[in-house]
């Protein structure tokens, strides 16, 4: 999929990097349980090539996705790999945050994240990286409190899950 990717990338910049599509695109991920729907199985069995872009189609308008966004999405359904569209968009992210100079975040937090707390954050990583920090932010209720940031090889786990299982090793050496 590394090609595909590399080929939407160019075809994105060379139209003076379609800011608007690459954000409908970014949107995109949070519409995949409709897009899925559209491969997937009916009746019991797989749609034909056929049926499959008809299905498509529908969730696209359902979804109002248009433009590059559904352009591309229909020419991986065409070529029968509308399974590898959410590899595809990673991918894609991170070749534009590699053009763009920016460094990818994954953020898991209990409960969503305000703007302002946002804000800081990225701005704290951007001290520490020197570099604009994009955030994937997922929220996780089972780490009770805190954060756990990934930034390329690094982590940081900063939630109350694991301080409290630290406790926990500590008591039971302890006893």
């Amino acid at each position: 999929m590394q090609y595909v990717t590399e080929g939407l990338h160019q075809n994105v910049h060379v139209k003076a990097g379609d800011r608007r599509w690459f954000t409908r695109l970014h949107g995109t991920d949070m519409r995949l349980p409709l897009i899925r729907r559209a491969w997937t199985f009916r009746s019991g069995r797989f749609f034909s090539a056929g049926e499959q872009s008809k299905a498509l189609a529908a969730v696209l308008d359902k979804a109002e996705i248009s433009g590059t966004s559904a352009k591309f999405l229909k020419v991986l359904t065409a070529n029968r790999r509308l399974f590898a569209v959410t590899d595809v968009i990673r991918a894609f992210r991170a070749l534009v945050a590699k053009f763009k100079g920016e460094a990818t975040a994954d953020v898991t937090v209990a409960e969503q994240l305000n703007e302002k707390n946002l804000d800081a954050l990225k701005t704290a990583l951007k001290s520490v990286t020197g570099k604009d920090v994009a955030l994937n932010v997922k929220v996780d209720p089972s780490i009770i409190g805190g954060l756990v940031v990934k930034l390329g090889s690094r982590m940081v786990d900063s939630s109350l899950r694991t301080k409290l299982n630290s406790i926990k090793h500590a008591m039971k050496e302890a006893g």
